[in-house]
């Protein structure tokens, strides 16, 4: 009697939907800090080029709703449903980053190829291909995990996806996700068994192409350059930068107030896109900055908590999807805050969940919603009957 009463409890409890509030929340409060800078960033800039203040505001609701109804979407989907067409999932980022190089099918914006006009919203296409990679890699670690080292073939074959992508985002040019989809890939090869023959060829290879990159054009060279001591050429090079750094001077230890930055005011080039940081820092000042970065450090280290609980139950599909996801989350994180604050060259990408960017906050949403599945996906597997009859 007690053995079905304790299988029904178990029952009951796999059936029951698991939210994990631990990551949910850290997202939401980043959600609600990005649209309230966006409307403080872009205020301006939009009265100055479209004659609305709220211009900005009101179409990053639109994706901010669109976000949330994908994060909604992804949670109910089932986990398998994204492995089982991870190979599909790369095939359409494949042929959508080749249709942004078409003329008159990609829009060009600021000299790069990136973005697809639908519905008179834009999709930066290098967005959706991250998430695709990561799936797609996840499912190939998962089923060669244990013959990975061995196996140069399957080997070589992921590294031709990885440089197709590559290619492809170098000729928009996109050198940001570039940096952030290739670290992600490595790190998950390492951690998906690659022998170190393997990893420490591929990395070796990285940073000759990245090398190769970077002294083949003039300006690339000079965006190197130049964050190291931006002052020297202040109204040129180095000019974002310097822009940015004083917003950063400006905030002091308590900001100057919700609303009051100067340098949003035409100052600070993209202050409410890839400098949004800058003006955050402006208005709330050093505290701001620590509560910033606190919340993805608590986002962070949850993922890292339930790809731990993942290799527990051995459910490596997991472990490998969140890895990715945690990687991508705050490796893009961590270079849009160095941009902002001058460690780092300057690199095109959005502060997730922050930035204004559509198609960013709608991929960051979506992994959001394919991370909490997994979450309820590995709290279902906590439950067991044990010989005595009793749920543990």
């Amino acid at each position: 009697m007690s053995q079905s009463i304790a299988i029904k409890t178990m029952a009951l409890r796999n059936d029951s939907w698991h939210i994990d509030f631990k990551l949910l929340i850290p997202v939401m409060a980043l959600i609600s800090i990005g649209l309230i800078m966006v409307a403080s960033a872009s205020f301006s800039f939009a009265e100055y080029k479209f004659g609305d203040h709220f211009f900005f505001v009101k179409r990053h609701f639109a994706y901010l709703i669109l976000g949330l109804c994908a994060m909604a979407l992804c949670f109910y989907v089932r986990p398998d449903f994204w492995a089982n067409y991870s190979l599909l999932w790369v095939l359409l980022s494949v042929l959508l980053l080749i249709a942004v190089l078409i003329p008159g099918v990609g829009l060009n914006l600021n000299g790069s190829r990136r973005w697809l006009s639908l519905g008179g919203f834009t999709l930066q296409v290098s967005e959706f291909a991250k998430i695709a990679t990561v799936i797609f890699l996840a499912t190939k670690l998962e089923k060669y995990r244990d013959t990975l080292s061995d196996n140069w073939m399957q080997f070589g074959k992921l590294i031709a996806v990885i440089t197709l992508l590559a290619l492809l985002l170098i000729l928009e040019p996109d050198f940001g996700s570039v940096a952030v989809l290739s670290c992600t890939f490595l790190a998950m090869l390492f951690l998906g068994g690659s022998h170190i023959r393997q990893f420490t060829s591929l990395l070796l290879v990285a940073m000759g192409a990245f090398w190769l990159m970077v002294t083949a054009a003039p300006y690339r060279l000079a965006r190197l350059t130049t964050y190291l001591d931006p002052w020297s050429d202040q109204f040129n090079s180095g000019y974002q930068l310097t822009q940015s750094l004083i917003a950063f001077g400006r905030g002091e230890l308590f900001g100057v107030g919700l609303g009051q930055s100067v340098q949003k005011m035409l100052y600070l080039p993209d202050a409410h896109t890839d400098f949004v940081f800058a003006i955050y820092a402006e208005e709330f000042g050093f505290i701001g900055v620590i509560a910033l970065l606190l919340l993805y450090s608590f986002l962070v280290v949850r993922i890292m908590q339930l790809g731990k609980k993942a290799i527990a139950n051995q459910q490596w599909y997991a472990v490998y999807t969140l890895t990715g996801f945690g990687l991508l989350l705050s490796g893009q994180a961590f270079i849009n805050l160095g941009v902002n604050a001058g460690l780092l060259p300057t690199k095109g990408l959005t502060l997730p969940f922050v930035s204004y960017g559509g198609s960013s906050l709608l991929v960051c949403c979506a992994m959001v919603g394919i991370m909490l599945r997994l979450s309820h996906e590995i709290h279902r597997t906590k439950t067991v009957v044990g010989r005595s009859g009793y749920a543990k």
